[in-house]
């Protein structure tokens, strides 16, 4: 009896041991101190690296050129990509994308004076003419109207330079971090600059908006003037000349040179290509896309909605639950070369219950030649109840 009486304290310590420190027993391993991720590396089949490859191959006189995988982000092929240039009418770009996202479409302002009077490249806006946010867009991108910009500026922001701070706000929201306007035309400014990256970047979230995408990729296109219709002919010769081609700028000044960026789509794939104070824009803009659509391709990694994995749930009425992603992920990988697309899985080891659908656990990385080209959020796919307590104690005892 008195034995009895002594091991009931003990058995007491122990059960109390347990509940405190949950170490894993039963043949299990124990868990690491201090770690709360479990960092997976699993190879995918064989395929090829993404990035900037073979320069040689592409021989440019551009000063800077890139070309961009426009649903993925990557850079497949780039030459002095960040180097801060002058970038004269495909400032524009970045006007329409300001001006679209600000205004609206249907309002109608008249033009000013100093909007009437701007030099350079016109659609011939007259003093205290009418138009429409929509028709100055068709003006500035399909023509490069720099009387068109300043008369957008204004509707949206009543002062140019008002307008320009949204363009530079835009752009460090993007990433453009080469990138700053002085005026919403490009016209000669020592401090109005980007570079072909940023040029990309700023494309690549115009072309997501259907109203841009529609604009630039018009061919010709009437709008009203003072003394009769106005025939709009698109500057960009690309979308008579390649097939595929669906927009977007050209520009042209002395301290900028002949510049252009362009936009074809082809099988589900959409590429932009950016050229940089080049002698030959055309030429080298279509040598860019073709090296784009003829050397790589896109590979699904994983699927939304799919079971991904699954993570093991500690107090739970299920002792695991499936895991899956929050967005698909497809990469761009060049088809000619052997190289390795691999996933890298930062995951929680275990989750305390309860669980709920949707529940963010980790972080899933894609790499392709050890480059990260691609990623999501892992979610829960499904949920779980936590256990009574006395379930939990007796599990652990």
């Amino acid at each position: 009896m008195r034995c009895r009486r002594n091991l009931l304290p003990s058995l007491f310590l122990i059960l109390l041991f347990l509940l405190i420190n949950p170490v894993v027993v039963f043949g299990e391993e124990t868990k690491p101190p201090n770690s709360d991720v479990l960092f997976l590396y699993e190879n995918l089949p064989a395929v090829t690296g993404t990035g900037i490859f073979d320069h040689d191959q592409l021989v440019l006189s551009a000063y800077s050129a890139l070309v961009m995988d426009a649903a993925t982000g990557q850079v497949l092929f780039a030459k002095n990509p960040h180097q801060a240039r002058a970038i004269a009418s495909t400032t524009k770009i970045m006007t329409a994308l300001v001006a679209i996202e600000c205004g609206n479409l249907n309002s109608a302002t008249s033009v000013s004076q100093r909007a009437a009077g701007v030099e350079g490249s016109s659609v011939y806006l007259k003093p205290n003419e009418k138009l429409t946010l929509e028709q100055l867009l068709y003006g500035a991108l399909m023509r490069s109207g720099n009387d068109a910009c300043v008369a957008i500026a204004e509707q949206i922001a009543v002062r140019e330079d008002i307008f320009v701070g949204f363009m530079n706000m835009k752009a460090r929201q993007l990433g453009a971090k080469n990138t700053h306007f002085c005026n919403s035309n490009g016209l000669p400014n020592d401090h109005h600059y980007s570079s072909a990256y940023d040029l990309a970047l700023i494309t690549r979230a115009a072309l997501k908006n259907p109203v841009f995408s529609r604009i630039v990729s018009t061919k010709t296109h009437v709008i009203p003037g003072t003394e009769g219709k106005r025939l709009l002919s698109n500057t960009n010769k690309m979308l008579w000349s390649y097939q595929g081609a669906d927009g977007v700028k050209t520009g042209t000044t002395n301290a900028a040179g002949k510049c252009l960026v362009s936009s074809a789509s082809r099988d589900g794939r959409r590429l932009i290509a950016v050229v940089l104070h080049s002698d030959d824009r055309w030429n080298e803009s279509i040598k860019l896309l073709n090296y784009g659509f003829n050397r790589f391709e896109q590979r699904r990694v994983v699927d939304a909605g799919k079971t991904f994995a699954s993570v093991e749930v500690r107090d739970g009425v299920l002792g695991r639950v499936p895991i899956t992603v929050n967005r698909d992920v497809v990469v761009t990988v060049p088809i000619d070369r052997t190289g390795k697309l691999e996933q890298e899985v930062m995951l929680e080891r275990k989750i305390s219950a309860p669980v709920f659908p949707g529940q963010v656990v980790g972080k899933l990385q894609v790499l392709v030649e050890g480059q990260p080209v691609g990623g999501a959020s892992l979610l829960t796919l499904q949920g779980t109840k936590k256990i009574p307590y006395y379930q939990s104690v007796w599990r652990r005892f």
